[in-house]
């Protein structure tokens, strides 16, 4: 009987345990292992365009091509501002490997300071040229219609604005809100409408500016959504904006509609069209992870993210060449020509400049002037 007991503990400890003790072994290593579904590589990028809008695109690269997304956002009052801050900052030790900004001028301030590198690819071979840096450290892409929003209900459908002039008559006095310009794409306009009425007739855009002033337009620190909620809540009847902020409102059930901006005859081509303000996407220099920013670049000007952004409650304009005259409804039919370069120089000048006439107080008034946008 013992050599028998003996004999089943000489079976237990040879070939049958070693078969049971590698099926364990297989499976503990097989529950370690990452499954195919977890990212195994990840690329940081900062993004000032609206999160709802952002979080779309930044799940189909992930499902795509299984590389996790670090998303970096920015609040609506601070619109992109604060994340350019933030990477002059980080300048010596980059902590972003992409930079996503909704809008360029601020864009092409960084590349001019060292921040941003160079991105070359086969995607990128034939974009644009009015829409890239000429060392190719940028890519404008999704562009968005700068507008004039009102309120349908009470403006007369006889004096909704056509041009940015019309916003100076006296009948809109006290109606009439905008972004504080040192934010968002505000500023951005502002520089372009200084650039453009300076080359036909020097001193238009401080008389557009004087004018809005005794217009006793009002600075919001809520970004364009705010002007669009202002608008249709009844603070005010007209403002400027982009027009995703318009077509997101109309989304939801808010009474509000826009006007693309033309040239003026009666101005003798003074007055500006509308204004295209493009996305941007940039490589960030010294980024931790530059393989994976190179791939979610391409993927941000793709076919695919340019028809998702149109086909989205922002509308945005395609830019890319294979979609051109791809969504007529959204086109802009007198768009203003001016070089973006140009403007991103005189932008900080455009933005003193308005801040001096339109914070002005008016002789007598015992009104506060407004604060600054936190």
């Amino acid at each position: 009987m013992r050599h028998q007991k003996h004999g089943t503990s000489a079976i237990g400890r040879g070939p049958l345990c070693h078969t049971y003790i590698v099926a364990l072994v297989a499976l503990i290593l097989g529950a370690c292992k990452p499954t195919t579904n977890e990212p195994v590589e990840q690329v940081v990028m900062y993004v000032s365009a609206d999160e709802y809008i952002a979080r779309q695109v930044i799940d189909a690269f992930e499902q795509e091509y299984n590389i996790a997304v670090r998303f970096v956002g920015d609040s609506e009052a601070m619109k992109t501002t604060g994340l350019v801050n933030r990477l002059r900052q980080e300048k010596d030790q980059p902590q972003a490997d992409v930079f996503w900004s909704s809008e360029i001028f601020q864009t092409i301030a960084l590349a001019r300071d060292g921040i941003l590198d160079e991105h070359l690819s086969d995607s990128t071979a034939d974009w644009p040229v009015q829409f890239r840096d000429g060392q190719r450290r940028w890519f404008g892409f999704a562009a968005r219609p700068r507008v004039i929003v009102y309120a349908p209900d009470r403006i007369d459908p006889d004096m909704v604005p056509t041009t940015w002039m019309n916003l100076t008559w006296d009948t809109f006095k006290g109606r009439i809100v905008m972004a504080d310009p040192r934010f968002g794409t505000t500023g951005g306009h502002l520089g372009a409408m200084k650039a453009y009425w300076n080359q036909k007739m020097p001193g238009f855009y401080e008389a557009f500016l004087l004018g809005l002033h005794e217009n006793e337009i009002r600075l919001l620190p809520s970004g364009n959504a705010g002007v669009v909620r202002a608008v249709a809540s009844g603070e005010a009847d007209l403002g400027l904006t982009d027009a995703d902020d318009v077509w997101a409102a109309q989304a939801n059930g808010l009474s509000v509609k826009l006007v693309y901006p033309i040239h003026s005859p009666d101005e003798q081509d003074i007055g500006n069209g509308t204004l295209l303000i493009p996305n941007t996407v940039a490589r960030v220099k010294g980024g931790p992870n530059p393989g994976t920013a190179k791939i979610l670049i391409d993927f941000l000007l793709s076919e695919r993210v340019e028809r998702l952004l149109a086909e989205s409650v922002s509308h945005n304009i395609p830019l890319n060449p294979t979609l051109q005259g791809a969504y007529p409804e959204y086109e802009i039919e007198d768009p203003l020509r001016v070089g973006y370069d140009r403007v991103a120089s005189l932008r900080h000048e455009a933005i003193e400049q308005a801040m001096k006439i339109l914070m002005e107080k008016k002789a007598g008034s015992s009104e506060n002037e407004p604060t600054d946008a936190p």
